[in-house]
């Protein structure tokens, strides 16, 4: 099989991925214009032209190299990326962080643990060297572990926003928002990417892993923020890998049944151990 007859047979499975992680529509097309055939990736909603763009091209004989720009009129979203919140550019760059340390990740021009977008000439480059044989394995697994976190972090500056489903009627109190505003931010599709790279996919608090469970179906796990944004008592900087932790639907239901300080992961373990409150934590 060729790169070309590769590259498109596999934009399903890549497509897959990147939805995903990003929480956006993705838009891609293999391109030849170049002496190695590679992959053009991008927001399907911003076009090529208008947003940021992943090039996927081989690099050797067993690597691949990925560069990440813009696209020539890109200066609208680059200007709203540069005014992109703290916590959006934290966890922005913890998902580039994630990114397995044999692979060598450059910003141009800047230090990796800073880097930041302000002009549309930013070019993160990563090189991705000694992958399988198998060209569909490595394919496979250059999407997954680098493309994926690259295009998150972009998908988080830019702000594309979770969409809620209104399951709990109208606001039970005044303030409620708030209580909107963690759910939104703890089913961002971008925190629940991270924290399974962080963390993996077993309940922090039952231990139950829904992919020895339930197999193909087992994608369930959701991300809790330990310490709700709601109750912050000052702002401090966001750490994705001490500030959440992956919980099994059920879990996640149960530290949320209490408002509005939800259950440690702690108190709620001493609960399962002893679910008639013999302990006195109630």
């Amino acid at each position: 099989m060729t790169t070309t007859e590769m590259l498109s047979a596999r934009q399903t499975l890549i497509r897959e991925e990147l939805e995903a992680g990003t929480g956006a529509a993705i838009g891609m097309a293999v391109d030849g214009s170049k002496s190695r055939t590679g992959l053009r990736i991008w927001f399907a909603d911003l076009e090529e032209r208008y947003g940021p763009v992943a090039e996927l091209r081989p690099y050797g004989l067993k690597g691949y190299a990925v560069t990440l720009g813009f696209g020539a009129f890109a200066g609208e979203v680059v200007r709203r990326i540069a005014g992109a919140g703290a916590e959006d550019v934290h966890l922005a760059r913890a998902l580039v962080a994630s990114i397995d340390s044999s692979v060598e990740v450059e910003v141009q021009g800047q230090e990796m643990a800073d880097w930041k977008i302000t002009t549309g000439d930013f070019r993160m480059t990563a090189i991705i060297r000694n992958l399988p044989r198998d060209p569909e394995v490595a394919l496979t697994e250059v999407s997954r572990d680098t493309i994926v976190p690259m295009m998150a972090a972009m998908a988080e500056l830019i702000g594309y926003d979770v969409i809620e489903e209104d399951d709990h009627g109208e606001p039970e109190y005044e303030g409620a928002e708030l209580i909107t505003t963690v759910r939104r931010r703890e089913r961002n599709p971008r925190n629940r990417l991270l924290c399974i790279r962080l963390h993996g996919e077993v309940c922090a608090c039952c231990g139950l892993d829904p992919r020895e469970t339930y197999g193909v179906a087992g994608s369930i796990i959701e991300v809790h923020h330990l310490e709700p944004l709601s109750l912050l008592k000052e702002p401090r900087p966001y750490d994705p890998a001490r500030d959440l932790a992956p919980l099994c639907p059920n879990c996640h239901r149960a530290v949320h049944t209490r408002r509005p300080e939800p259950w440690s992961l702690e108190e709620l373990g001493e609960l399962m151990a002893d679910p008639m409150g013999k302990a006195g934590i109630l």
